[in-house]
């Protein structure tokens, strides 16, 4: 597994070359269930004339759970070796049974030294590369390509052909305003609904929830730039105010929604900075998920409980057989209470540690 651009359909090949077996590779998106079982058949029978089948299988995060299922009896008896690459998490995209029998290898980013190393050999080669063009391109402009191709060597060699055209009215030089032109528009890797994308908003959520504003402010740009959809940022910092600020600042749900409806009517990239604000404000303002704790007690205790009826000195008395039945009797109206608060009843725990309400509320308790 890995990103884009790694060429792990070589790594595929190199298996089968070094280790002396047919090789024979098939992709997820281009092949279906018949295809595959044809080749498992090819296998089986080279396996029976003893030799042993390399199957390389791109994109296999393709193939759903049933065409998965099809590999599993012909790897327990040693019919293949099974090879597979995906940019997904294998965790998520393949069986257990499947991902069971298989080691997971993590193929990482290329560096962008070795990108530019790439994009070099790229412009000295006649016969597949740029060798006859004769671009001339400063080493300090292939190294901003191959940090912009952000680890994937197949995008710096498009970004490349696309300055070489570029660069043909400038005598075939590139020049770092065809560069900024060519880069305009260019994206940070970022899966969105895939693993990347939950790790960054992981990431972000726990940021803020640590009071690292530098952090929080990073990965928030990273979803932006990346192309993350605004309202769904929207909706998470605003999940952030309410479940890890909460009553320590009040004030944060209502900048999330305010931070929401101006991003609503200005738009990108002007809206944008709302967003930043908010996550500063969300990163360095006081904690406390107190609420939040409350409430999943409450519903826990309402899930353990039964169907508790209501106390009689709570109820309604409208009429005086319910009065005479004893309902609302002993009832403590608060505002005649010492501090304006008659505190009788169980109460759930609440971990106040910071916030406005934290020393109204203890004093609150401690007079129950």
């Amino acid at each position: 597994m890995g990103p884009a651009g790694l060429r792990q359909d070589h790594a595929g090949a190199a298996a089968g070359e070094y280790s002396d077996v047919e090789f024979r590779a098939i992709s997820a998106v281009l092949s279906g269930l018949l295809e595959v079982r044809q080749v498992l058949a090819e296998a089986a029978q080279r396996f029976a004339e003893g030799r042993r089948t390399v199957l390389f299988v791109d994109e296999v995060h393709r193939f759903n759970k049933s065409q998965q299922d099809a590999f599993l009896p012909h790897i327990e008896r040693g019919t293949i070796l099974f090879v597979g690459a995906t940019t997904e998490n294998p965790s998520f995209e393949l069986n257990s049974a499947l991902l069971s029998r298989c080691r997971v290898h993590v193929l990482e980013g290329v560096s962008p030294t070795d990108i530019v190393e790439a994009l070099q050999r790229a412009l000295g080669d006649r016969e597949r590369g740029l060798g006859e063009e004769g671009i001339d391109v400063a080493p300090e402009l292939l190294l901003e390509i191959a940090t912009a191709a952000d680890g994937d060597v197949r995008r710096a060699l498009t970004l490349l052909e696309i300055a070489a055209e570029l660069a043909a009215d400038e005598g075939g030089r590139i020049t770092p305003q065809t560069l900024t032109q060519v880069l305009a528009d260019r994206t940070r890797r970022f899966d969105k609904g895939g693993e990347q994308f939950y790790d960054q908003i992981s990431a972000l959520h726990k940021s803020v929830r640590s009071s690292n504003p530098d952090a929080a402010l990073y990965w928030l740009t990273r979803m932006l730039d990346g192309g993350c959809d605004p309202s769904y940022l929207a909706r998470r910092l605003t999940r952030m105010a309410i479940e890890d600020i909460g009553l320590a600042d009040p004030r944060a749900q209502s900048m999330a929604l305010e931070a929401w409806d101006i991003y609503e009517r200005l738009g990108s990239p002007e809206g944008e900075l709302a967003f930043a604000q908010l996550v500063l404000y969300l990163a360095s303002t006081a904690k406390s998920n107190a609420g939040y704790a409350a409430f999943n007690q409450a519903k826990a205790d309402v899930r353990h409980s039964g169907t508790e009826e209501v106390p009689l000195h709570l109820r309604n008395v409208p009429t005086k057989l319910m009065k005479e039945l004893g309902y609302g009797a002993e009832y403590q109206y608060d505002h005649d209470a010492d501090g304006g608060i008659a505190l009788h009843q169980t109460a759930f725990r609440m971990p106040w540690a910071s916030g406005c309400i934290t020393t109204r509320c203890r004093a609150a308790w401690k007079s129950s």
